[in-house]
């Protein structure tokens, strides 16, 4: 099969690597619909690796014994490689599990682990069933194009009643404003590129603000100087998760979704007399896979426009470039094109 491999800075190459085979509970995915998440740091730092991506969506195509799914089952692929077996696992919360596995040694294969691939290998409880109505390329949705902050605005049980402020248009962010403006919540977000500022707007953003036009100001005159209700932050960076906790209201609620490092609070100031709730989210509880279907069957024609580009994988040094500039939403990786 074929796979992406990073050979040095800005450098890859599709290689060839044995296509895997199915054991126990673990099933071989036909890769359909790849999106493109943070991998492009990778890509530019050249670390050598053919172990790329976390999104997919396909088709089953072989199993080893009876269990969930069958060949020919169109799938959403979840990331990681959880136990299932784990109090979290059990609960749904299966991205936090503590005992994940190399599902290589398990089956004894030595490739299928990667997304930006032609096969993958995968639990069988970990594949979400792609409904007949949802095509696979938006069922890829359902990981980090709309997974992160869906899963951050279930736990804030954002609603219509909710003035919402996202940090990063990035495509997770992007997502954000399509779940928000779902809900029905008025979304206002932070973002200094020019092309995702426009394309913010055409997914249904309330305004737009550039972080370095007093940002702070702009926010608390938008909301008659109390702030908003919730927060999210997708940008990973440290100046915009202090603008969240300085922008939210007293008893509001703040979710980090961005990867970053420290962020200083003043627990009295900050926690105490503002009293907020701060939430750490990387994803969504398996139990709301449904809800998450919902927004997908009913956002058909936002998610078009997150969607930006499709690569065929052989040009998949083409879409980091792309991604590097910032001209894009959501790239998606075709493995069989």
């Amino acid at each position: 099969m074929n796979v992406v491999s990073i050979t040095g800075e800005r450098q890859c190459e599709l290689v060839q690597r044995p296509t895997p085979t199915a054991s126990g509970d673990v099933v071989v995915v036909k890769i359909e619909a790849a999106p493109m998440c943070t991998e492009y740091k990778i890509y530019v730092a050249g670390q050598p690796t053919d172990n790329l991506g976390h999104e997919a969506a396909g088709v089953v195509e072989e199993v080893a014994q009876r269990g969930r799914v069958q060949v020919g089952d169109r799938v959403v692929v979840m990331p990681q490689y959880s136990c299932g077996r784990c109090p979290l696992c059990l609960q749904g919360e299966y991205i936090h599990c503590q005992h994940t596995f190399n599902p290589l040694e398990v089956t004894g294969n030595i490739a299928g682990t990667a997304t930006y691939a032609q096969y993958l290998l995968k639990p069988d409880w970990m594949l979400v069933p792609i409904p007949d109505d949802i095509t696979t390329e938006h069922g890829a949705m359902a990981c980090c194009g709309l997974g992160p902050t869906f899963g951050a605005m279930q736990r804030m049980q954002v609603s219509a009643f909710d003035t919402m402020l996202i940090t990063g248009l990035g495509p997770v962010g992007l997502g954000g404003i399509i779940n928000g403006v779902y809900r029905g919540a008025r979304v206002i977000a932070v973002e200094a590129h020019p092309y995702r500022i426009e394309l913010a707007k055409s997914l249904g953003a309330t305004a737009v603000i550039h972080p370095a036009d007093d940002a702070l100001r702009q926010i608390l005159e938008l909301t008659n100087g109390v702030g908003v209700d919730k927060a999210i932050d997708c940008s990973g960076n440290v100046q915009a998760q202090r603008l969240l906790i300085d922008a939210t209201r007293r008893k509001g609620q703040v979710a980090f979704v961005g990867e970053a490092g420290e962020l200083a609070l003043h627990i009295s100031n900050d926690m105490i007399r503002k009293g907020l709730t701060l939430h750490g989210q990387w994803h969504y509880n398996l139990a709301d896979t449904p809800r998450i279907m919902q927004v997908i069957r009913t956002s058909r024609d936002l998610l078009d426009k997150l969607m930006t580009h499709t690569f065929p994988l052989s040009r998949v040094q083409e879409a980091f470039e792309l991604q590097l500039t910032g001209q894009c939403g959501k790239v998606m990786l075709q493995p069989w094109a």
